[in-house]
């Protein structure tokens, strides 16, 4: 087995090593801040099953359209109580209260919003605080 000598002294590894942590201390707590500032949300929605299929569809375009424009906009997930189709669970993330903000100022909310009037029979929006993440790293 070869060993390999380094050229750096040891005074110079634990250097490396305190930067390092440092390092990682430092993102870590700017990631944690910038989550700490999110806005996580739920909204719970109730659509008239008649008019479901055009109130998805109204959805699915804001959605993919708020997500491909707005900065701001982090994620939207839209599911669907396989039980009551009608009953529709969103969650929203945003960057940021300002993110938030913006977002429902936007032509293609407002136009959302609109749209959907008479189809949602209600809306319950509620603010969480997001406890973890656990994904597939392609998903």
């Amino acid at each position: 087995m070869k060993v390999f000598k380094t050229p750096l002294s040891r005074n110079s590894w634990l250097t490396l090593m305190v930067i390092i942590c440092m390092l990682t201390l430092f993102f870590s707590t700017n990631v944690m801040a910038q989550q700490r500032n999110q806005v996580v949300r739920l909204a719970k929605i109730q659509v008239d099953p008649a008019q479901l299929e055009k109130y998805n569809t109204a959805l699915k375009e804001q959605m993919t359209t708020a997500v491909s424009v707005e900065p701001g906009v982090l994620t939207y997930y839209a599911v669907a109580d396989k039980s009551n189709p009608s009953h529709i669970t969103i969650l929203e993330i945003y960057a940021d209260t300002a993110a938030y903000n913006s977002h429902i100022k936007t032509p293609h909310f407002k136009k959302y919003k609109d749209t959907v009037q008479g189809m949602v029979k209600s809306l319950e929006l509620t603010d969480v605080n997001l406890i973890g993440v656990a994904k597939k790293p392609d998903m």
